[in-house]
C-alpha cells in the first residue's frame, strides 16, 4: 500500500532502538526522508547503518541530542529547519515505590517524556499549519489509563501526552495537520526485554515463564496475552503519520493488545 508520504521529512525522537527504530525503518520503506535521534553517538550511528543495510536507498540521518533539556531541544531544532512528520517517541520508565521517588526524578521523567515533545511541537506546529500539511504523534502508553502503582511518575507523563496531543489537535481545525497519540501496550522493545530478562535471571526462570506470569498477574486484562512486537506498533504509527490518516485527528489510538478494558 502506498501511504503517500514519499519525500516527506520525518523526525523520530528516541529512535536508536525499539519502537522508534522500527518506525524509522517503515518510514524509509515508504520513501520518506527520516531523521532519527538519540543521546549516544555510537548507538545512533549503528541504528543509521542498520537501516541503510536493510534499505540501501533509504534517506536516513541521525542527530545526537539528549532532549531532556531546553538547550538540547533547541540544538536539534537548529539542525532541522523543516519537517512534515514529528513522532515524539522519546521516553523512559523506572519501576519505583511512590514514597521513594525524589523530586528530581519526577522532574526528569516529566522533562524527558513530556517536555521534549512539547518543545518540538511548539516549534514545528506553526510551520506545518503554514504549509497546510503535517503530522504530530505522541507515543503514549496503556499506563496513561491504568496508572501502574509501581510507576506512578511514568503513568503521569503518559496521561499528559494524551492531553497535549488532543489540545494541539484543537489548534489544527480546518487544516491538513493532525495531532494524535498512540497508546502502546506491553511490548518487546529493548528496554522492556532487558528488564524482563533481568527479572527472569533473578528468579531463575525463563523469559517465557516470566512473560506468562506477567500477563496472568500484572496485566491479566491483555487480550493478546503476550508482549507486542515493535513492528506491530510501528504499523499503527506509520499509518497515522501518512496521508491516508487524514480523517484521524485528536485521537488516542490503541495498539495495546486489548489491555485497556473499555469500549471507548
Amino acid at each position: 500500500m502506498d501511504l503517500k508520504i514519499k519525500n516527506k521529512i520525518a523526525l523520530i525522537t528516541g529512535s536508536t532502538q525499539g519502537i522508534g527504530l522500527a518506525s524509522a525503518k517503515k518510514l524509509c520503506e515508504e520513501g520518506a526522508e527520516v531523521i532519527i535521534n538519540g543521546r549516544n553517538k555510537e548507538k545512533l550511528e549503528k541504528a543509521v547503518l542498520s537501516i541503510r543495510e536493510e534499505f540501501p536507498e533509504a534517506k536516513i540521518n541521525g542527530i545526537v541530542a539528549d532532549l531532556k533539556t531546553v538547550e538540547a531541544c533547541n540544538y536539534l531544532i537548529s539542525k532541522i529547519p523543516h519537517i512534515d512528520i514529528l513522532i515524539n517517541n522519546l521516553g523512559i520508565f523506572e519501576p519505583k515505590e511512590f514514597e521513594d521517588i525524589t523530586e528530581k526524578e519526577w522532574i526528569d521523567m516529566f522533562n524527558i517524556n513530556v517536555m521534549s515533545g512539547v518543545r518540538l511541537s511548539q516549534h514545528y506546529l506553526s510551520k506545518m499549519i503554514n504549509q497546510d500539511w503535517g503530522r504530530i504523534i505522541f507515543i503514549s502508553s496503556e499506563s496513561a489509563f491504568q496508572i501502574p502503582k509501581e510507576m506512578i511518575h511514568y503513568g503521569m507523563t503518559k496521561t499528559a501526552q494524551i492531553s497535549i496531543a488532543r489540545g494541539i489537535a484543537e489548534l489544527t481545525k480546518g487544516t491538513n495537520v493532525t495531532s494524535n497519540s498512540i497508546i502502546v501496550g506491553p511490548s518487546n522493545s529493548e528496554g522492556v526485554s532487558e528488564f524482563i530478562k533481568e527479572l527472569a535471571s533473578s528468579q531463575n526462570k525463563t523469559f517465557k515463564e516470566v512473560e506468562k506470569d506477567f500477563f496472568e498477574n500484572v496485566r491479566p486484562s491483555s487480550l493478546l496475552q503476550r508482549f507486542t512486537d515493535v513492528e506491530e506498533i510501528s504499523n499503527m504509527i506509520v499509518y497515522t503519520a501518512s496521508s491516508l490518516s487524514s480523517a484521524t485527528n485528536g485521537a488516542a489510538l490503541r495498539a495495546d493488545g486489548g489491555v485497556i478494558q473499555s469500549a471507548i
